[in-house]
């Protein structure tokens, strides 16, 4: 009689292997190798066959009419930005995030604002109904075309959906349904493949639209393989600080829309509440005629986005110097002070250099290294910039700001908000075109030496 087979399968890319490994060779990840058992192999040569399947017709692109494409638009106007105007019928979107970040609360909002036209089939591995149910009423959901079902079976879950034909369908969470034909625990890499697999024929084959919630790692990835995420039409994640109340939903991948873009919310006792004006809220509470902070113009997306930037520059008590990061990447920073230190004769060799970005934003375009660099001047030499100014643009290596796609939004919008004055890259002034009612300074810099002379003239 055969025996099973054990083997340690990559929690990360499903590499596998007989041995446990401390690093995976193939992705490397450290300490990410789980004990799986998989059936035993059948004895005998192995030899693969090609199957005697009806052939299918295919159909001219010219003839495939997608007119009456539907989108059930949810009635959060963030969320539908972020989508690309709504959920489409038959999609498969995988949405994840921290625990506790509110990924449930927000399946259960979008149930309460379409279970009064749609019927909802909610399917819950993690909590029972009256576990939902109280986190309903707290939340205001009492519709009564919401329907829940607590089950982690698979193929109960399917036989259900098949039956019951529901207009949408939410399983919360993948990372706890198994399949019996499987032999491995739930929650590991094959298990979530086959699941997910079995899920996006589902929703192809029923026109049925399904969302999945998804579990991250310690790096903030959703856990499973990375296949999870290009079997799925839609990747959001949910990000947001523990200590904060803001939450901005972010799309990695969306085939019915544009990628990038974010939602903003705001987490009440009663749920979620959409942030309509984002930039407005992350400048609330700026401080004014204060050294080392300025307002940087960075692009989500389509959206033009103001984020408040703010560095501390001081002397270090150690003998190394400190250089902390918060919202942004910590070897862009350390590029930026070097091009400081070799193009503009500024040197933090024994000063301790902190950026914090307001809000819980994370800038990773480059447009925001221009604000960076004079948020890190203006606290080396305790200058206050204008507090209404606004800065974009790349920095290149030998000090050159180079130019950066939406000059024409992030300007607009900057205007929209009160700014006066905006220091952008000479090349974006080719293409820009405002209005002539415009009223706002614009400051054209070639390099990062002819920014700090024409800010920081005495």
């Amino acid at each position: 009689m055969a025996k099973t087979k054990e083997v340690y399968c990559c929690t990360e890319c499903g590499y596998q292997t007989p041995k446990w490994n401390g690093r995976c060779p193939n992705c490397g990840a450290w300490n990410t190798f789980e004990l799986q058992t998989s059936a035993p192999e059948p004895a005998g040569k192995r030899t693969v066959t090609i199957s005697s399947a009806a052939a299918v017709t295919p159909t001219s692109i010219t003839e495939i009419d997608v007119t009456d494409e539907v989108r059930y638009h949810t009635g959060i106007q963030e969320l539908d930005h972020v989508l690309g105007g709504g959920i489409v019928k038959g999609s498969l979107v995988l949405l994840g995030g921290d625990p506790g970040i509110g990924k449930s609360t927000l399946l259960l909002q979008i149930c309460g604002r379409l279970g009064e036209q749609l019927e909802i089939l909610y399917i819950s591995g993690e909590e029972s109904v009256r576990q939902l149910k109280l986190r309903a009423n707290r939340l205001g959901v009492n519709c009564p075309n919401l329907y829940i079902v607590s089950e982690t079976d698979l193929d109960t879950v399917a036989s259900t959906i098949m039956k019951e034909q529901p207009d949408l369908v939410m399983v919360d969470s993948i990372q706890t349904m198994n399949m019996a034909a499987v032999p491995s625990s739930p929650g590991s890499v094959t298990q979530v493949r086959e699941c997910t697999n079995a899920l996006m024929r589902l929703a192809k084959s029923e026109d049925i639209p399904i969302w999945i919630v998804g579990h991250v790692n310690k790096d903030g990835n959703i856990a499973g393989p990375k296949v999870l995420e290009h079997i799925v039409d839609a990747v959001l994640y949910f990000e947001g600080e523990n200590n904060l109340s803001y939450r901005i939903l972010r799309a990695a991948k969306n085939r019915y829309g544009s990628t990038n873009e974010i939602a903003v919310f705001e987490m009440g006792n009663d749920g979620l509440h959409e942030v309509l004006n984002p930039s407005m809220l992350l400048l609330s509470e700026r401080p004014t005629g204060v050294s080392g902070t300025c307002v940087a113009s960075v692009m989500e997306g389509s959206r033009p986005i103001m984020a408040e930037v703010q560095a501390l520059v001081t002397k270090t008590g150690f003998g190394n110097p400190r250089r902390t990061c918060t919202g942004f990447d910590y070897n862009r920073m350390a590029l930026i002070i070097a091009v400081l230190e070799k193009r503009a004769g500024y040197f933090f060799g024994s000063l301790d250099t902190y950026i914090n970005i307001i809000g819980g934003l994370k800038l990773d375009e480059p447009g925001a290294d221009l604000a960076i660099a004079l948020t890190l001047i203006s606290s080396l030499r305790d200058i206050p910039l204008d507090d209404q100014l606004i800065a974009f643009g790349e920095i290149g290596l030998t000090g050159e700001i180079r130019t950066v796609s939406g000059a024409v939004q992030r300007v607009r919008e900057a205007e929209k908000l009160g700014f006066t004055r905006c220091v952008l890259p000479k090349q974006c002034m080719k293409n820009l075109v405002l209005p002539a009612e415009s009223q706002i300074e614009l400051i054209p810099v070639q390099n990062i030496r002819q920014a700090i002379q024409r800010l920081f003239q005495s």
